[in-house]
């Protein structure tokens, strides 16, 4: 399910299987750790891309056989080896997370899809392989649903993200709807930013969708909780249509009583 910062990543929930709870939460402590060095605190940029320059060095020290003794990195060593995870995962993420430190604007969709590449994609893909799913069909599909969660995320979290001097819409989106930067800093909702969102949340669904069928090869509880993540993205986009936009006052997010609703939809997957 989401989680804190990471918000794209499943972690140890009561429907993953119990065998694979721990290198999932090796996992994702790698990935919040990390994502905490970039985003969060008052560090200056150096400082942040110099602790993922280290955390990329430890992965080199696990790549060369060595334990490292820290929290972070030896339960993470210890899932690398016993589940035979690749690494290239693990160096995207740092790629991505570098990138955030460092850019704040995105050209087009391509661009913003390749930082998706490396900044959600990448969970996705270490969770096919340890259930042993990882093929070239299942990994386009998984890379779809964690795209478009990324996206999902993005488009609820335009203000905040506006605060860190960060803008996800492509710029070609926003000279297409003639939207300016202007209109995030004062909160403006007028029709011009209606549809510019409405676009964003159609292209963004038909991406889940089309990885949505991944669910159906995946077994037990792992389908269960890909098919409750999906339907949570789904239902964000929903909620982020149905306030026309107006994620400034009233952001969309998941409630206790959407669970019940996630849940009879993941029936119908």
């Amino acid at each position: 399910m989401p989680v804190d910062h990471y918000e794209n990543f499943p972690v140890a929930s009561l429907l993953l299987p119990r065998r694979l709870r721990k290198p999932i939460e090796a996992i994702y402590r790698f990935a919040r750790s990390a994502d905490d060095i970039a985003d969060e605190g008052e560090a200056a940029a150096a400082e942040r891309l110099a602790g993922l320059a280290d955390y990329a060095s430890q992965l080199d020290r696990i790549e060369r056989g060595e334990r490292p003794g820290d929290p972070v990195f030896g339960p993470l060593h210890d899932a690398i080896g016993e589940w035979r995870l690749p690494l290239t995962p693990f160096r995207d993420l740092l790629d991505a997370f570098a990138q955030d430190v460092t850019k704040t604007r995105y050209a087009d969709y391509a661009e913003l899809l390749d930082y998706c590449r490396r900044s959600a994609n990448p969970v996705g893909r270490l969770l096919l392989h340890l259930v042993d799913r990882a093929t070239p069909e299942n990994l386009a599909r998984s890379d779809a649903i964690c795209s478009a969660l990324q996206l999902a995320n993005f488009w609820q979290d335009i203000a905040i993200d506006w605060r860190k001097n960060r803008v996800y819409l492509p710029q070609a989106d926003l000279a297409r709807f003639a939207v300016a930067e202007a209109q995030i800093a004062e909160g403006r909702c007028g029709e011009n930013w209606q549809a510019l969102i409405d676009f964003q949340v159609d292209r963004t669904r038909a991406l889940m969708r089309s990885g949505a069928p991944l669910v159906r090869e995946l077994p037990g509880r792992m389908g269960w909780e890909i098919r409750v993540t999906v339907q949570g993205g789904l239902r964000i986009l929903e909620k982020t249509r149905k306030v026309r936009g107006d994620v400034f006052r009233r952001r969309p997010a998941l409630t206790p009583q959407d669970w019940l609703l996630l849940f009879a939809r993941s029936l119908r997957m």
